[in-house]
């Protein structure tokens, strides 16, 4: 079922030759700026006519009822409801370790820098509306926020015809579960442009969604596409693609494990990418027979089949481990799963990766929902120099400058040395100006 891809016995550069899905999202940023500017131009009546267009649903109000935000808490499965408050309070326990604390140093003697740590004000939070439901999005993208301190939250999320026009039942549920309140049902790249420029939410125009100053949570390409094109006016977290999963596994490895955890990502979306990484063919053999077993059986089998026989999927096999490292660290997974002997001391190993997963009991699911960690990761080899969503991904160092008259009187004939380098004489004037009749 799955590409093959053999690595062995060269030294070749393995980022070309990785299996990837091929997205341009700078096409789609063509396709929705006219969106995007009729919804800054005009609020309500663009963001209502894109829903009818592409939801099949047009809410005559955009902001949901608080009343029925706390209504469907109600409705919630008890095991449902169990299952969300774990994963809560897991995350809150990991997040809350990641919070910073202020720091001064002394520079010199009457001359301090403190970092202070600083929460953006007003987030918008992108929960998920397409093939799947995410309940789970709303706790990744919220706890952290709220650990971080950020004082205004916004959760948008498409509307569903199932529903009423409403965001999912669940994903309403898990919003009344953390304490949100202004939720909208907007999806797609409409609710991108009215995150970023506020817009009004109601026929008369009496209610607005005030602008945020970040965007985070995953989307399709056309949420993509609209981050890109709106980075600037708004921070954001990342340019999210399709899900992906990579397994570096030696011959130790249980092939049935194996397949399922391929599996589990690829039933995300038919580009999804599920890739095992591995110097077993007798391991990418049982894998591929385990697939043939597993994914006929599977709801979703279709979609799954899509995804694991397309371009982006696929087994690399390669000489040993150690080549096996140098792949995934080029392909720097969203995310990684290790299992092989001393599968902690390879992880450690790693260098690029959104999450890694060490070992046969810490599937990737587990992390999707109640290992503790953020399931809000980068894609498409973005990890090779981005992280996942965390609690720093919410705050601003801001620097405190301190100094006394004899601090700057010290170093002022440096700060003036350096202005007269770059031909900004300005600039040392501005501190000899408070030393008249010295010579700094």
């Amino acid at each position: 079922m799955l590409n093959r891809i053999d690595l062995r016995g060269g030294a070749r550069d393995p980022r070309r030759l990785l299996p990837r899905a091929q997205l341009d999202v700078s096409v789609a940023v063509e396709r929705i700026r006219p969106l995007v500017e009729a919804v800054r131009e005009h609020g309500y009546p663009a963001i209502r006519e894109a829903s009818e267009r592409f939801d099949g649903v047009s809410p005559e109000h955009l902001r949901v009822p608080v009343d029925v935000i706390r209504a469907a808490e109600d409705t919630l499965d008890p095991q449902v409801r169990a299952a969300l408050l774990e994963s809560i309070t897991r995350a809150r326990k990991v997040h809350a370790d990641q919070r910073r604390t202020d720091h001064t140093t002394q520079v010199v003697p009457g001359g301090t820098v403190t970092e202070r740590w600083v929460p953006v004000d007003r987030v918008g939070l992108y929960v998920p509306g397409g093939l799947a439901m995410y309940p789970s999005t709303v706790v990744m993208n919220v706890v952290p926020a709220q650990a971080a301190g950020v004082r205004s939250l916004v959760v948008v999320s498409p509307p569903q015809k199932e529903n009423g026009g409403l965001p999912d039942q669940r994903v309403l549920a898990a919003c009344a579960l953390l304490g949100v309140d202004e939720v909208y049902a907007v999806g797609g790249a409409q609710a991108v442009a009215m995150l970023a420029y506020g817009a009004t939410v109601d026929p008369a125009g009496a209610e607005r969604c005030d602008p945020v100053d970040m965007i985070t949570g995953p989307g399709n390409i056309w949420v993509t596409a609209a981050k890109r094109l709106l980075r600037g006016v708004v921070g954001i977290d990342a340019e999210a693609g399709p899900t992906e999963i990579a397994i570096l596994a030696d011959d130790t490895a249980d092939p049935a494990h194996v397949a399922a955890d391929l599996i589990s990502q690829a039933e995300h979306d038919p580009l999804a990418a599920s890739v095992l990484v591995t110097p077993s063919p007798a391991l990418a053999d049982a894998v591929d027979a385990e697939l043939a077993r597993q994914v006929p059986a599977a709801k979703h089998a279709e979609r799954i089949g899509t995804a694991l026989r397309g371009e982006q999927s696929g087994v690399v096999l390669v000489d040993d481990l150690e080549a096996g490292l140098r792949v995934v660290d080029a392909y720097a997974a969203e995310h990684l799963e290790i299992q092989t002997v001393d599968a902690r001391e390879w992880a450690l190993r790693v260098r690029n990766a959104g999450a890694i997963f060490v070992g046969a009991w810490s599937p990737v699911s587990l992390g999707d929902y109640c290992a503790g960690s953020n399931h809000v990761l980068p894609t498409g080899g973005c990890a090779r120099h981005s992280s996942g969503l965390s609690v720093q991904s919410f705050l601003r160092g801001v620097h405190l400058v301190e100094y006394t008259r004899d601090a700057l009187r010290d170093v002022a004939p440096h700060v003036v040395t350096l202005a007269g380098v770059e031909d900004l004489p300005a600039h040392g004037q501005a501190v000899s100006a408070r030393f008249p009749g010295e010579t700094p």
